[in-house]
């Protein structure tokens, strides 16, 4: 598993504009229920979140108020939720709840079964010329979704990630 993990997660694409190598925080877990899995993945998209606004609150405060990351750290010490979508709101016009839904609830990742369509050349015995034809095959490719999974809605939209047989 170590090395689909390693093939999975660090890929040699880069983003433009970063000054460092990109790093992925992935485990491979095993849980004797879908409902510790449930929990366990509802736990990390709620903790994605909260480093997400942490982060959204830090930066816009040293980037546009031109506090320092020690200021800015010390200004959030303490501050729960509702303070730092205050200071959103109040000091740069941000609603949170506005922010794509990549930043507030993370990647999932999911395998996911879709039709490809592809253009293939083929060459009848009888005809002299190839044609081209338009063939359609089931494949099963990994799907990123940015969408709440701490609610039934996702798990009774994707009820095939805990079947016993996937």
């Amino acid at each position: 598993m170590d090395k689909v993990m390693n093939i999975v997660l660090f890929s040699k694409r880069t983003a433009d504009g970063l000054k460092e190598e990109q790093g992925f925080d992935g485990r491979i877990v095993l849980y004797p229920s879908n409902q510790n899995l449930k929990d366990y993945l509802s736990w990390r998209q709620a903790d994605c979140h909260i480093n997400n606004l942490y982060n959204t609150v830090f930066w816009m405060l040293v980037q546009r108020s031109g506090l320092t990351p020690v200021q800015a750290q010390d200004r959030l010490q303490g501050t729960l939720a509702g303070d730092k979508n205050e200071i959103l709101f109040s000091e740069f016009n941000i609603n949170y709840n506005n922010e794509p839904l990549m930043y507030r609830k993370g990647t999932v990742l999911i395998w996911q079964k879709v039709n490809e369509v592809m253009t293939k050349k083929i060459k009848l015995p009888t005809e002299a010329e190839e044609k081209e034809v338009e063939v359609t095959r089931p494949r099963t490719k990994v799907v990123p979704l940015h969408c709440d999974i701490i609610g039934d809605q996702f798990w009774e939209e994707y009820p095939q990630i805990l079947a016993e047989d996937s």
